[in-house]
């Protein structure tokens, strides 16, 4: 597996002779890539940018200084054998991100598309970041989250292990993230207290004014009717059966942590 003769490798940089670098890839100085990597093309890796085994990047993600991607899993449970970490395109990494390879053999760490992750984090083993997120530094996103796309997490979050993160969900800074955040929320405050409809995130998505009166029903019949959770979400199905309610509802359903509420 080559390195493609438009790549641009520098003369400091150790490329093992089993990665594949594709085309118009620079690789900066002191950068160290292993065997069984697959660097597609016109990637950017700053200087001093690690790439562990069995790690995949897509095409135009640009990787800046001192990360480390596919990183052994912090888990005590590691056994050392072959896991992934897979990165979409068009990402941007900053300096000093960690991210982690699964932790079952065979299993993987899986970043989707267009992400902008900040400085100085981590995303651990088992993870499944979307498409559109943006994750701001020094947040720390422990195993098995979930992140749905368009969600932007704020500076200094901690995110416990098998959490998920709703679509176009808003997080403040330094908020701990215990349960699961549902989409089109926003929410703030050290213990995660919900508060009210992301608008300004669903404006910038092009979200209508029908779809975010129906959101806004939705939140009412959820948070503010009295009804159990069960019966308010039958009563948003059978009222407001738009698509993003439902898929509201669907996130809810399958949470195993339990939801933020006001």
């Amino acid at each position: 597996m080559p390195i493609d003769s438009s790549a641009s490798v520098a003369p400091t940089a150790r490329v093992h002779p089993d990665a594949s670098i594709g085309p118009q890839v620079v690789v900066g100085d002191y950068c160290v890539i292993e065997s069984d990597v697959r660097i597609g093309a016109f990637c950017r890796l700053e200087p001093y940018v690690y790439v562990k085994r069995w790690t995949t990047l897509g095409e135009r993600n640009e990787i800046s200084a001192g990360t480390v991607l596919g990183t052994d899993p912090l888990d005590k449970n590691f056994s050392g054998q072959r896991s992934y970490l897979r990165i979409g395109d068009g990402n941007r990494i900053r300096e000093h991100q960690t991210i982690s390879r699964g932790t079952q053999p065979e299993s993987a760490t899986e970043i989707g598309d267009r992400n902008y992750i900040m400085t100085s984090g981590h995303i651990a083993h088992n993870c499944k970041v979307g498409n559109d997120i943006v994750i701001g530094s020094c947040t720390l996103v422990s195993g098995h989250v979930e992140i749905e796309d368009q969600a932007f997490i704020s500076g200094g979050v901690g995110i416990h292990q098998y959490s998920k993160v709703g679509r176009l969900v808003m997080i403040g800074g330094n908020s701990r993230v215990t349960v699961d955040a549902s989409p089109f929320f926003l929410y703030a405050g050290f213990k995660l207290v919900l508060m009210g409809l992301n608008l300004v995130g669903l404006k910038r998505a092009g979200f209508q004014a029908g779809d975010i009166a129906a959101l806004k029903t939705a939140y009412r019949i959820l948070f503010r009717s009295g009804l159990k959770l069960e019966p308010a979400l039958a009563r948003i199905e059978t009222e407001i059966p738009t698509e993003h309610t439902l898929h509201l509802v669907a996130f809810i359903r399958r949470s195993e942590r339990g939801i933020s509420r006001e």
